[in-house]
């Protein structure tokens, strides 16, 4: 299931030994609608192994902010509250999941 997240729930969400995809993101955003869907397979297929979150950039100006969410989407990849990975623009699946695999271990 994918998470939103806020400035309340963002940090504590990234401190996970679990990496956690998070998803930068706005509504009139054309590229973030179609990478929309792909991201909701990812957190459905990684269930128990990722943490899926989205953070819509317009409401949470802050945190796109702290983290130079300069580009939409973007998603950061954390691990234990640390950015390990970043990709930039509406990448298909399969990308997205190379990138969490070696993240796993």
């Amino acid at each position: 299931m994918t998470l939103e997240l806020t400035n309340t729930n963002f940090e504590e969400t990234i401190k996970t030994d679990k990496p956690v995809l998070v998803d930068f993101w706005a509504q009139w955003c054309g590229p973030c609608k179609m990478l929309g869907p792909i991201v909701d397979e990812v957190s459905v297929d990684y269930t128990d192994k990722v943490v899926v979150g989205k953070v819509d950039v317009d409401n949470q100006r802050e945190l796109s902010i702290k983290y130079g969410i300069r580009n939409i989407p973007t998603m950061v990849v954390f691990k234990n509250g640390e950015i390990v990975d970043r990709l930039v623009g509406a990448l298909p699946k399969q990308k997205i999941t190379e990138v969490l695999e070696k993240h796993l271990n």
